[in-house]
């Protein structure tokens, strides 16, 4: 399996696609480790996080036409921060659905003012990422999304870290000039 080691993640993930359990082998041996560490910074269960990339892998070997439009590090990643929103979700609402009713009934109307306020606050944020160019993007959505350290980054993209770190502070500043501009308008909106 030497070999599968020179070749890059679309050539693994195109000989995966067609059958060859050494091309997926090697998909997993490359990002296995990265995912769960990943997973163990946003769920505090080892056990939880491993079953997550598990499901992940499982779904990427048994879906040999899934459509990867980024790299495969960047869909993998997202995958599985779509299972933990999802692990995320069943686990609070389970445990706290009792105790968010009681401060909603408590609250009332001031809780879904915030919310729909906060909601509309990181919908502009999500657009306003989504604006940022492609490279920028993926950057910044592995850092603030995913977690991961700019040292963490430049080796799943293969870049250096000086590129990681000046990526990171383009966006920020994109970011923080758009915003900062809405968040201005807001507060005059509410003064007045």
């Amino acid at each position: 399996m030497s070999n599968y080691k020179s070749l890059t993640d679309h050539e693994l993930f195109v000989l995966m696609q067609d059958g060859d359990k050494c091309a997926f082998e090697e998909i997993y041996a490359r990002f296995n480790g990265l995912l769960y560490i990943y997973a163990c910074k946003m769920i505090p269960d080892r056990e939880d996080a491993k079953d997550i990339v598990q499901e992940i892998f499982v779904y990427l070997w048994s879906n040999p036409n899934i459509k990867v439009k980024t790299q495969l590090s960047a869909y993998l990643y997202t995958a599985v921060r779509y299972k933990i929103f999802d692990w995320l979700d069943k686990n609070k609402s389970r445990s706290n659905y009792l105790q968010s009713l009681t401060e909603f009934a408590d609250q009332g109307d001031y809780v879904t003012d915030n919310y729909i306020r906060e909601r509309e606050f990181a919908s502009l944020i999500e657009k306003e990422v989504s604006l940022l160019p492609p490279k920028m993007r993926v950057i910044f959505e592995m850092s603030r999304l995913q977690h991961l350290t700019q040292k963490e980054i430049a080796e799943v993209l293969h870049l250096s870290d000086k590129t990681v770190k000046k990526q990171m502070s383009n966006a920020l500043k994109v970011l923080r000039l758009k915003l900062t501009s809405f968040l201005l308008l807001a507060i005059i909106f509410i003064i007045s």
